[in-house]
């Protein structure tokens, strides 16, 4: 077997297991009794501006409670304080511990701090990357990020953490509406290597309003910036096809 023949089976073999896995809801033991397969979440947001303000909005009103950080801790309690409910601020650190979920929504230049300042907090805890390496704002590092693929940067950038790239490849103002559109869904690439946390990210995604459509390992998340092919929103079907064309 040629070595592009078999990359192509290895990743339509991995596909085809987390695809059941999760079509099954399989969760590990240790994950249901952690995090639970449909009780409310406690989610911490590392970063509330237009992803994680937009995202943390949605899944207060289905249900959870989100835990706000950002550098300003006073616009995180006008946020919470105007969401209410179940809606909470606080500081990174706070929020990291707060959250059995951590969604990270920060330009792609501030990861190394976050996974130094958090470190101890984010190790075996589910981490859901939003962030995008942008060269023109985040410098020589986006450029590095880009080249070795953002999926398996953020990793090193974040070590110990269940990391799943999602909410990546589409724009922040399409996903608060998404909710509340009838018809079919769009679908919502997302990548990782961990099964459980792929269960509870693709969770996460459907309470938003879309289909997730696992891509592949970290290595794929490569593809879920913008300007790549699956750029945008697509019928999964669509980025189904997409998929099985890239490298």
């Amino acid at each position: 077997m040629n070595t592009e023949r078999s990359v192509k089976t290895e990743r339509r073999d991995f596909l085809r297991a987390a695809a059941a896995g999760l079509a099954l809801g399989v969760l590990p033991h240790a994950a249901r009794t952690a995090i639970g397969a449909d009780a409310p979440l406690k989610i911490g947001t590392v970063g509330s501006g237009r992803i994680g303000g937009t995202l943390g909005e949605v899944w207060l009103k289905a249900g959870h409670e989100v835990m706000f950080s950002s550098l300003d801790l006073e616009q995180d309690k006008a946020l919470a304080a105007r969401l209410g409910g179940k809606a909470r601020a606080g500081t990174s650190r706070e929020a990291a511990a707060f959250g059995e979920v951590l969604l990270v929504a920060v330009p792609y230049a501030a990861l190394p701090n976050v996974g130094r300042d958090l470190a101890d907090l984010i190790k075996g805890k589910v981490v859901i990357d939003t962030c995008n390496p942008i060269v023109g704002r985040d410098g020589d590092m986006a450029v590095k990020a880009r080249e070795k693929g953002a999926g398996l940067a953020s990793a090193e950038l974040l070590p110990g953490a269940r990391l799943v790239r999602a909410f990546n490849a589409i724009g922040y103002s399409s996903m608060a509406s998404a909710a509340q559109r009838k018809g079919e869904r769009m679908g919502m690439p997302i990548a990782g290597e961990d099964a459980a946390a792929i269960a509870v990210a693709s969770r996460l995604v459907r309470e938003v309003g879309y289909e997730p459509v696992l891509v592949g390992g970290l290595a794929m998340g490569r593809h879920l910036i913008p300007g790549t092919p699956l750029a945008g929103e697509r019928p999964p079907e669509e980025i189904r096809r997409i998929v099985a064309t890239l490298k």
